[in-house]
């Protein structure tokens, strides 16, 4: 796999794998979602690629305090084979060279699969409560 930033003419298929790891949520429209990250830390917006296809992706974010984690999808047919290890370890590289020095994700408690595979890479469970407000859409 090979590890580079997301460009404009990947967003169909990365779109379609959100859809098929099941990670749109009728309250995120994916391609706003692509638009907000393309205005800010662009660089931290990875796409896994094998030949020309699109097979993985991951969102990082940091603030200058914390770094997060979202969207972190591996198409399903290339699942359990080390593709999500190297993702994250580009991002969290990526995120190292800009100073960050803890990163956070948010996984829904009841994706047991997912919280294994990101404690088989170190990430522990924290003592906190994530609370979260939705603000007004600018056109509301």
């Amino acid at each position: 796999m090979r590890i580079r930033e997301f460009m404009h003419v990947d967003q169909k298929q990365v779109i379609a794998l959100w859809n098929e790891c099941g990670l749109v949520v009728p309250w995120n429209d994916p391609a706003e979602d692509i638009e907000r990250k393309l205005k800010v830390g662009r660089e931290l917006f990875l796409v896994g690629m094998m030949e020309d296809h699109l097979m993985a992706t991951v969102m990082g974010g940091y603030d200058g305090h914390r770094g997060w984690l979202y969207y972190l999808a591996v198409h399903p047919k290339y699942q359990g084979q080390g593709y999500g290890q190297k993702i994250i370890e580009g991002i969290e590289q990526r995120l190292m060279e800009r100073g960050c020095i803890k990163i956070n994700l948010q996984v829904r408690r009841k994706n047991e699969k997912v919280i294994g595979f990101y404690q088989s890479l170190g990430y522990v469970e924290d003592e906190v409560v994530s609370l979260g407000k939705r603000l007004p859409a600018e056109d509301d």
